[in-house]
């Protein structure tokens, strides 16, 4: 069992050299191109049960992110303007020019990122458990957790599933003995072989992030989907993006937590997915 889900025999895999950065990108189906950006700690993997479901009727891209799989960086510190205009290039390279863009909690963030810098490659913005800017309980925990690496604590194997699957799933699906089953051998696997420094690196730019000035005056269609169990990202914060945006409208789905695209639903988030695209 890998800490993510593999892509089906149908993906192509591609490298792409931009501004520094050498992603490894990965593409399949036809139609309306749709980029997917990663969550924090997450490689494209984190998106191949979406590619599975709507490879069909969409053309799905996603890439590796500075900080994670086969991607290679300049060293950090790095910004969410940095991950937008990596996926800016992968817009141009793979997809014409414009394309739609989905992203989960990292990922959500360079989401709005990209639709605030780059408003004409974007022709629709789906950021999923996002902030216009993290704060309160989990601005608390990221610290602590970056504190934590900082100091050479390292947690051992036994601790990592139950502590970071708690963030990830709601109370229903942790207590269901075979997604745990799944689950645990899967998020201890992600999280033992993650360099705390990569870790470190990506949640200092997330906490570095700030875009509530700049979404008052973005011209992108911008839904905004939200899980209502969802620890890392409540639906509260979600909202504060859509209400931003002029162009914004909110999703809730009930439920779900903050990962539930992947392992827990991923049949419920890409069935919301291609309802918002297609009836965009």
């Amino acid at each position: 069992m890998g800490a993510f889900p593999e892509f089906g025999p149908g993906v192509e895999t591609h490298s792409l050299a931009a501004g520094g950065v050498t992603m490894r990108v990965v593409i399949e189906g036809s139609g309306t191109d749709v980029v997917f950006i990663p969550g924090g700690d997450q490689t494209a993997e984190g998106y191949s049960q979406q590619f599975a479901r709507l490879a069909d009727r969409f053309r799905c891209v996603s890439y590796d992110p500075r900080g994670a799989g086969d991607t290679r960086s300049p060293p950090a510190p790095w910004t969410i303007g940095d991950y937008a205009r990596d996926c800016a290039a992968v817009i141009d390279a793979h997809c014409g020019g414009k394309a739609v863009v989905v992203g989960l909690s990292l990922g959500g963030l360079v989401t709005q990122r990209v639709a605030i810098d780059f408003p004409e490659k974007v022709s629709l913005a789906i950021p999923m458990g996002t902030a216009a800017r993290i704060e309160g309980f989990t601005r608390d925990w990221m610290l602590a957790e970056i504190r934590l690496r900082e100091r050479g604590v390292v947690l051992p194997e036994y601790f990592l599933a139950t502590h970071y699957a708690a963030f990830a799933f709601p109370a229903k699906a942790l207590h269901d003995p075979d997604l745990w089953e799944e689950i645990k051998p899967a998020y201890t696997e992600r999280f033992a072989n993650r360099d705390p420094k990569d870790l470190v690196d990506q949640w200092r730019a997330c906490l570095d992030f700030d875009c509530r000035e700049e979404l008052k005056t973005c011209p992108v269609p911008m839904h905004v989907i939200a899980f209502s169990e969802d620890v890392q990202t409540a639906p509260s914060m979600c909202r504060v993006v859509s209400d931003l945006a002029p162009k914004g409208v909110f999703h809730e789905i009930p439920g779900l937590g903050h990962v539930s695209m992947t392992r827990h639903r991923p049949d419920v988030v890409a069935a919301k997915l291609r309802e918002i695209i297609e009836g965009a």
